[in-house]
């Protein structure tokens, strides 16, 4: 077919790689706490024996770690060496089906190439007020998850709708609730191109529910969201400011609804023209978004159960800034763009230009790809290398509780990459809790042992020790008198606990 010419899937090539430079690559960055580390813990059981429970459970409900696990053994690769290709090949997998879905919808090369620029360029575009990029900077399972979801958009809309079916489901398997958005705008998609939609719609909403579907939500195992939470969760729960929709900014407000507007006037805009399919696909956009944040405002309600906000339904809207990022790129390209060499020039510096300063701004004290087996100069990094070569795989460790958050940290997971068990933090380990509810007391009794880190001595930490069992820690250098110290550079010691 043209569209898979050896040109167009070298082209894609280039924009791959100039994406994955623009966007970066920080394996073992915030939710890789838990996604790396649940990989490394299946490749080696042995690793992380005092704190599994705040990653493992993350992971019930997904094939990610396995099926990572699987091809680190089959491959002989590395784990790093795996993360890696896999992230490229989900960056080139989605731009190659943005590419065949503009095939379908613009005639124009300049339109479609546009499209594909800017999409490349604004990978690390954040989504309204829902703590999403486009694409994560590291192997989350989104992005391949994000790749089948739009090849299966591309199958609905040229006709060919049971190819979509096993996408979605392997879309589903890898990350559920992405799976699920997927299946969700696909349905409303495939009702829009093959017939009236709102006939459709109310045909729905008069059917009677099937008596044999009662059952089975009763199988459904979200007993503990319609329970009393307990106010140890409810705090760990509002340092998720994405879980509060009538909380968010009135700019975070407007980058929900605003989208929906913009395709509410490109369905007007491309019928008028003629244009069928972008005109269809702009109608689903509009109805999906309106129907899923109807939905959200509902469940994000003061009047419903608090435990239904870590449903996180306002993630829908990253399937929506997809196509808005993508068919704005098409239509700068069709109108703007053209085949004019130093318009283009300018666009590229720009777009790719002012997301990479903000990248580098994000990660500053890392080098913008950090490769398997780099070594770095950032200190942090360093630290996690000798405890993960030099410490007893069964160690427990104890660390600022608000490390990840310290200037020069860059975002980094001390259990991913130091691999091996540490206290819980009170940043990223808030994530798990608000998901497993069980977990609140303990990752409390945890922070709150680790309150006033800064000024721990000695007798600190062998609170901890007879507490908990921890038998190093990770601190700033010089340390505290009487600590076993082993390694130390110039602003990190590791130590043992006498």
């Amino acid at each position: 077919m043209e569209k898979f010419r050896k040109r167009n899937l070298l082209l894609l090539l280039v924009f791959s790689i100039l994406s994955f430079a623009v966007m970066g690559y920080h394996p073992g960055a915030e939710d890789d706490i838990v996604y790396l580390t649940a990989v490394k813990a299946d490749l080696n059981p042995a690793l992380y024996p005092h704190d599994a429970e705040f990653f493992k459970p993350q992971l019930q409900t997904s094939v990610f770690d396995n099926w990572m696990a699987g091809f680190v053994r089959v491959s002989h690769l590395s784990v790093a060496s795996s993360e890696f290709l896999w992230q490229f090949l989900s960056v080139y997998g989605i731009l190659l089906a943005c590419w065949v879905i503009l095939c379908e919808l613009f005639q124009e090369e300049t339109a479609r190439w546009a499209g594909i620029a800017l999409f490349g360029a604004m990978l690390t575009l954040p989504v309204a007020g829902t703590g999403l990029y486009l694409v994560d900077q590291y192997l989350h399972p989104r992005n391949p998850a994000t790749a089948l979801i739009l090849f299966a958009v591309h199958r609905i809309m040229v006709g060919k709708r049971w190819q979509a079916v096993p996408l979605l489901v392997v879309a589903f398997v890898l990350h559920p609730l992405m799976g699920a958005f997927g299946i969700s705008f696909c349905c409303v998609l495939t009702l829009t191109l093959i017939g009236s939609l709102r006939v459709r719609i109310r045909e729905w909403i008069t059917r009677p529910v099937p008596e044999a579907s009662l059952p089975v939500l009763l199988f459904i195992p979200f007993g503990w969201v319609f329970g009393s939470p307990s106010q140890i969760w409810i705090e760990a729960l509002r340092t998720r400011h994405l879980y509060f929709l009538y909380q968010w900014e009135w700019y975070e407000w407007l980058g929900a609804i605003a989208p929906l507007i913009i395709f509410w006037l490109l369905a007007r805009f491309a019928r008028r023209r003629g244009e069928t399919t972008l005109a269809n696909l702009a109608t689903a956009i509009f109805v999906y978004g309106v129907f899923q944040q109807i939905i959200a405002m509902v469940i994000l309600s003061p009047f419903v159960p608090i435990g239904l906000t870590t449903l996180e339904p306002m993630r829908f809207l990253h399937i929506i800034y997809m196509f808005l990022v993508l068919i704005g790129g098409a239509y700068l390209g069709k109108y703007l763009l053209q085949r004019r060499v130093w318009r283009w020039a300018v666009f590229l510096c720009i777009a790719n230009g002012s997301m990479f300063c903000v990248q580098r701004q994000l990660f500053a004290d890392t080098p913008p790809i950090e490769f398997p087996g780099q070594h770095t100069g950032n200190p942090w990094l360093q630290a996690f290398r000798w405890i993960r070569n030099n410490t007893p795989q069964d160690a427990f460790f104890a660390v600022d509780p608000h490390y990840m958050t310290t200037p020069g940290e860059d975002w980094h997971s001390f259990r991913a990459l130091a691999e091996r068990s540490v206290l819980a933090d009170a940043y990223k380990d808030t994530a798990t809790v608000t998901k497993m509810p069980q977990l609140a007391s303990t990752w409390q009794r945890q922070v709150d042992a680790q309150a006033g880190w800064p000024h721990f001595q000695l007798a600190n930490f062998e609170r901890l020790k007879s507490q908990f069992g921890v038998t190093w820690v990770l601190v700033h250098y010089p340390q505290s008198a009487g600590l076993d110290c082993r390694w130390h550079n110039d602003q990190l010691t590791v130590c043992r606990i006498p």
